[in-house]
């Protein structure tokens, strides 16, 4: 890899295939194997180290050391580990075990009561072993176990628990690598999150940037920010995956930060992305009448909150605040094409209530009323 290049790993579906080919070669041929090579389905060779080999006559079980390369990925440093044993019914059964989690709410990639190994890494999984078999004995089915020892700490650090996957890690990947910092890991997150509202029946699914302002609504409102769906600074995307997935009514909840820049049509809002927030206030501020040298003052300022302290001195803080909030609507109604009903909350964790659409209560309630019933 050229130097300077962040050098990407392997997912953990990839390390289950390979701990799985290897387990059924030493199974099936009686030797040891101690490396084992696998093709992603990126078409990237993973030549992967095997480990802490335990071999009967009957079964052998082996690991792979996770390695995400110079991604910050938390599974880094479990050992994934296959366990093949032979079976009469040449079927190759896959499943899970320690530390490898459970689904227990619908919409993600597994059924609920399966283990989270997911169809690609299943596939990559049934591959290798297969080629194996072929080889060695055509008729012969086996069983794998795939665990992580571990991981059911590590998947603290991860979204599992928001997801319902309890106990354990997810067995991921589509592509077999990690690649370092990637957008993709995360927009597919999102599009998870989404499905797995829809699949649970919301009607009305909350959408918001992260959790900042979590207090202000468990008090303005008695709302629970930490239920919405997080699409991070990726609110175009999201709202292109909520019209793929004809999710019809969305609330937008979020922090003045964020907001702002989508009321100018930006729609990543990451800083390296588009600014303009305060030339976007002060727009707004002139069309409610704030004189010029007030204007001067918002466009000096450094934060959002300092903009909106500024127009609550003036009185006319919520009146920018909804207008604003209209021009989001705007934006994201062209954005699906009118498909999407939608309303909307801006807020300061400061000053509380910048701005709202008009039926934005009336969605927060039926989203309340929701969660008390599930």
């Amino acid at each position: 890899m050229a130097e300077g290049k962040l050098r990407y790993g392997f997912t953990t579906g990839s390390c289950a295939a390979a701990a799985a080919k290897a387990g059924a070669y030493m199974l099936f041929t009686g030797g040891i194997k101690d490396s084992i090579s696998i093709e992603t389905p990126k078409g990237i060779t993973f030549n992967a180290e095997i480990i802490n080999i335990e071999k009967t006559w009957d079964r052998v079980k082996c690991g792979v050391v996770k390695d995400g390369g110079d991604d910050p990925d938390v599974t880094t440093g479990l050992v994934i580990y296959a366990e093949v044993s032979k079976n009469d019914d040449g079927h190759i059964r896959i499943t899970g075990g320690d530390g490898v989690g459970l689904v227990t709410r619908p919409g993600l990639d597994q059924q609920v009561g399966n283990h989270a190994i997911n169809s690609v890494p299943r596939e990559m999984i049934e591959k290798e072993v297969r080629e194996v078999i072929s080889f060695c004995d055509p008729d012969c089915g086996v069983d794998v176990i795939i665990s992580a020892p571990g991981g059911d700490e590590v998947a603290k650090k991860t979204f599992n628990p928001r997801l319902g996957i309890q106990g354990g890690i997810s067995i991921l990947g589509t592509s077999g690598i990690v690649e370092p910092m990637s957008m993709e890991a995360i927009i597919e997150t999102i599009k998870v999150e989404l499905r797995q509202r829809k699949a649970e029946g919301n009607e009305i699914i909350s959408v918001s940037p992260g959790n900042y302002g979590l207090e202000f609504m468990h008090r303005e409102y008695g709302f629970d920010l930490d239920q919405s769906v997080k699409c991070s600074n990726f609110i175009g995307i999201t709202w292109d995956m909520i019209k793929e997935l004809e999710i019809k009514k969305v609330l937008l909840v979020g922090h003045s930060g964020k907001l702002s820049k989508v009321a100018g049509g930006i729609m990543n809002t990451h800083s390296k992305e588009a600014d303009g927030r305060m030339e976007i206030i002060a727009a707004h501020s002139i069309l409610k009448g704030l004189p010029l040298e007030d204007v001067k003052r918002i466009l000096n300022s450094n934060t959002t909150d300092e903009a909106f302290s500024l127009l609550e001195e003036k009185g006319i803080m919520r009146e920018v605040g909804d207008s604003m909030v209209e021009r989001i609507m705007y934006y994201l109604d062209k954005r699906v094409q009118g498909e999407i009903q939608m309303e909307c909350v801006m807020f300061s964790k400061e000053l509380g209530l910048l701005g709202k659409s008009k039926g934005a209560e009336e969605y927060i309630e039926e989203i309340k009323r929701a969660n008390n019933h599930e």
